[in-house]
């Protein structure tokens, strides 16, 4: 074969993936903007009637506006078709709810449309330091030269060293200039959304063992004691069966490190009180402080499919009937085979008859309940007690009785330490206003220290004078809290104001 026909074989074979097929569909612009409006980083799955009743309604607004939408199907017919495509994965949750979420295939059409969108190129410095140091970090490891890691090492002790006692010597910090912060900020930006992707795949190759793995037991012929010795093993290789579990598992390794998260969400914090997060809009930097919790969700969906898979072993071994030969059991296997069969082919709506019963016998038999004209009278007319009923309560009442002021307890509270006029939250909270010292508010106000991580530190307690509604006085033991000038500053990029995710 030629070298051009093998890149065309290669090239063919990369638009047959579901990413390539997504965004060379005539209506990928209209299905990835229902993507993205439909999910988001916080927001991995959604109810499946309610992404049907969505997508419905993204339809009538774009057929207001006069653009092309597909036509002749609904949110629904739409949804499967998507479904189909490998772009849209559809489980059952708690309450055996139906909810879609994105494949990694979606995943990355929207990441590869979202950095082709971007108006700053990601090719910096920082970028570029990335590639050095990590090409630089990854050849002493490969070196087996001892002599050569050990001069390595000498020149980075040497160098830091070099640094340190500038430092001590009252030598100048230099300031990182506003556009170099960004060109980071967009290199680390680029890193962090592959992140939900990555993810997928893995929860993706093990739920596609999953499958495997169920198929193989209805077809199963082999003695029992060969089958629990054979899917045993692959329980105990199950994340290293799979290039995708290979990677995870080192990344694994790393991920559940809780100090190491902690001291990323320190430096996180860090970076956002530098005065270019100035120029970033409330969403960048909400998902810029995400990116912890977005890791330790896509580590649980990944445990969460691989506790499936062993759940799944653990009911086959104990549900297996040892009497294998019975007539029976090995007609209902040959159904399951087919059924499986059939499956991959029918569409939603496909039947087949079948008499799961023996009919009912057609024996006469007498009346056992006799009309009755009174069963049959419409009820009595309602009385009419509107003129009794209470004056409606003011849109002030309804505020009063309702939950926390979220944004104006944080603003209050942040001016009370930055003015240096409080010595505590207690303290900041009793000098506040009287709509703003209600008891719900005390929850508010713990609900927003917990978001800084400002509570694991109170070790004693301070009382809080609350003011109900209706005027009387009530007091409350609340842990003692302290805010230092960071935790002040982070409490102010908060943002609980009318576009905050709820």
């Amino acid at each position: 074969m030629s070298e051009i026909a093998g890149e065309l074989a290669r090239v063919r074979e990369a638009f047959d993936r579901p990413t390539l097929r997504l965004l060379d569909r005539k209506w990928a612009p209209f299905v990835l903007a229902v993507f993205k409006s439909s999910f988001s980083r916080d927001r991995r799955s959604v109810q499946a009637d309610l992404l049907h009743t969505q997508v419905d309604a993204y339809l009538a607004d774009l057929r207001t506006v006069g653009s092309d939408v597909p036509p002749g199907k609904n949110g629904r017919a739409l949804c499967v078709q998507w479904m189909n495509d490998q772009w849209l994965y559809r489980e059952t949750g708690e309450g055996d709810e139906e909810h879609y979420s994105l494949t990694s295939h979606a995943l990355e059409a929207l990441l590869l449309v979202e950095s082709l969108s971007r108006d700053r190129a990601l090719i910096s410095e920082s970028r570029l330091t990335t590639i050095v140091d990590t090409v630089r970090h990854r050849a002493t490891q490969a070196n087996p030269d001892r002599e050569e890691r050990i001069r390595r090492l000498d020149l980075e002790i040497a160098e830091k060293t070099s640094e340190r006692d500038r430092l001590e010597g009252g030598g100048e910090i230099a300031p990182v200039s506003n556009e170099a912060m960004l060109e980071g900020y967009a290199n680390l930006v680029d890193l962090i959304n592959q992140l939900p992707s990555d993810f997928k795949r893995v929860e993706e190759s093990v739920a596609a063992m999953h499958r495997q793995i169920v198929n193989d037991f209805r077809g199963e012929e082999r003695p029992i004691s060969e089958v629990l010795d054979e899917y045993l093993s692959k329980t105990d290789a199950l994340m290293s069966a799979t290039p995708e579990g290979r990677a995870f598992e080192g990344a694994f390794t790393l991920l559940r490190n809780d100090a190491l998260l902690q001291e990323l969400k320190s430096d996180l914090e860090t970076i956002l009180l530098h005065p270019f997060a100035l120029e970033l809009t409330a969403n960048e930097r909400r998902g810029l402080m995400g990116t912890v919790r977005l890791i330790r969700k896509g580590i649980d969906d990944v445990l969460t499919q691989r506790n499936g898979l062993s759940e799944t072993l653990r009911e086959h071994i104990v549900n297996h009937d040892v009497v294998k030969d019975r007539e029976l059991e090995r007609l209902l296997r040959e159904i399951n085979k087919e059924l499986a069969t059939w499956m991959q082919t029918a569409g939603p709506r496909s039947a087949v008859t079948a008499e799961l019963m023996p009919g009912t016998l057609e024996v006469e038999h007498l009346r056992e309940r006799f009309y009755d004209p009174a069963a049959h009278l419409p009820p009595p007319d309602l009385e009419d007690v509107s003129d009794d009923a209470p004056e409606p309560p003011s849109l002030d009442d309804m505020r009063k009785q309702g939950g926390p002021l979220l944004e104006e307890l944080r603003d209050a509270i942040v001016t009370a330490f930055t003015d240096g006029d409080a010595a505590s939250v207690g303290d900041a909270f009793n000098d506040l206003d009287a709509n703003l010292r209600r008891p719900v508010e005390i929850l508010g106000m713990l609900q927003i220290a917990t978001q800084i991580d400002a509570v694991s530190r109170a070790q004693t307690l301070e009382r809080f004078e609350t003011v109900r509604p209706d005027g009387s006085i009530r007091s409350f033991e609340v842990p003692r809290i302290m805010l230092t000038e960071h935790e002040t500053a982070a409490l102010a990029a908060l943002n609980y104001g009318p576009d905050h995710d709820a």
